[in-house]
């Protein structure tokens, strides 16, 4: 198998050279990850050649048009869908609030149920769960209490009824970190006739959707945490885009790119994205060769981030299993999850992530917007959890800092 060439990823970002950031290891990268150089260049040349009203009859203005068009179309192509079916928005949250809102059209009076998980962050469920206020009945899949695991089993039991027209899970949640099987779940509810909404942001910095594989209807993951500008990106079903309300301007209702798009998204940042997308082909070509089509390109990607992420993050699962002090949130084996570790210490969790801080690594505390979750888990939520999140970037040098710092401080 190959091995992911570290010293080759960390070339392509500039914060490993940043005399700010590069002297502390790296563990929020659930909070927003770095971006790669090919994002920042094209979001630096924007600014300077291309801040025009974007596809004027003019040099600067085709340009611009040119380069947001290259965003979407070469992303699409890596996700293994067309074009119009990638919209951006100005972040997850936004652009699952419109998608609601359209639902919210498309079942009202339809005597109709909704499925939400509390293994979610609250963008991925507070705006479905609203839907009640239009006599839309949500149903609530609940987590295990210990693990922190869906059962499909209590999926199958709220589908029974045929009521359901509408799942909405993550791929993975920001805490509890378990990677769902969303190809089985989407199988089990559209067999059910309802159509599966997909929170991706936790998911998508290890490795961009194969969204044909996964069998859903949409998914939903930001930019900023997948190596980009903040944007949220969501991807959707062509019959299921054209089937829901347009929620933009009605003369623009015919393209389904600006269905959901009810403001005018950042010309600068979407431009950028296209960035995501020369990285991925860059970390494909180093490795690889250059002969593959985008799905492809994209699928070895995720496997290569994947295979480093679950080597390096091996001996930090094993450390905090071994501690008594402390309770690990979520799988204990590393193929099981994505690398984002939360724990629930003995005492509050900020001032321990501060004094992290001051020795050289860079995390956080709280809650994380998923108060749902770690409630039901029957987590002190004044404490808090100390969350430590790694992407293929981090190096296992960075986890043994991590590691004798948690020492330290605990």
């Amino acid at each position: 198998m190959t091995e992911l060439d570290l010293n080759f990823v960390r070339s392509q970002f500039p914060a490993f050279e940043s005399p700010v950031l590069s002297g502390h290891a790296f563990f929020e990268n659930a909070g927003g990850s770095y971006p790669c150089r090919q994002v920042v260049d094209r979001l630096h040349r924007f600014y300077l050649d291309r801040k025009v009203q974007p596809y004027g009859p003019y040099p600067g203005a085709q340009a611009g048009g040119a380069e947001m068009d290259e965003a979407r179309t070469r992303l699409a192509a890596l996700m293994g869908v067309a074009g119009p079916q990638v919209s951006f928005g100005p972040s997850t949250s936004a652009n699952t609030y419109v998608l609601a809102q359209a639902v919210r059209q498309w079942l009202r009076g339809a005597k109709a149920a909704i499925v939400v998980t509390n293994q979610d962050h609250e963008a991925n469920s507070g705006v479905w769960r609203r839907l009640a206020d239009e006599g839309i009945e949500v149903r609530e899949w609940q987590i295990d209490p210990q693990t922190g695991l869906l059962d499909p089993a209590g999926l199958q039991a709220l589908l029974a009824d045929g009521k359901v027209k509408l799942v909405c899970f993550p791929h993975c949640s920001n805490v509890v970190a378990a990677i769902n099987d969303v190809a089985s779940l989407s199988a089990l509810a559209r067999a059910h006739g309802a159509r599966v909404v997909v929170d991706g942001v936790s998911y998508a910095p290890h490795g961009l959707p194969d969204f044909p594989a996964l069998g859903c209807d949409v998914y939903l993951f930001s930019a900023y945490k997948t190596y980009g500008p903040h944007q949220g990106i969501m991807v959707i079903a062509e019959d299921f885009g054209a089937e829901l309300p347009a929620q933009g301007h009605y003369f623009n209702a015919g393209s389904l790119y600006k269905r959901f798009t009810p403001a005018g998204p950042d010309h600068a940042q979407i431009a950028a994205c296209a960035g995501m997308a020369d990285y991925i082909d860059a970390l494909h070509d180093h490795h690889f060769g250059a002969e593959a089509d985008a799905a492809q390109r994209n699928r070895r990607v995720h496997d290569l981030m994947r295979g480093h992420e679950v080597a390096v993050v091996g001996p930090l699962l094993d450390y905090l299993a071994a501690r008594n002090d402390l309770r690990l949130i979520g799988p204990r084996q590393a193929e099981d999850r994505a690398p984002t570790l939360a724990v629930a210490l003995d005492r509050a969790a900020e001032p321990v992530s501060e004094a992290l801080g001051r020795d050289g690594i860079a995390c956080w505390a709280g809650d994380f917007y998923a108060v749902r979750p770690l409630t039901a888990m029957g987590v002190d939520l004044q404490k808090g959890v100390l969350r430590m999140s790694l992407v293929h970037y981090t190096s296992a040098q960075d986890v043994g800092r991590l590691i004798a710092a948690l020492d330290r401080v605990l």
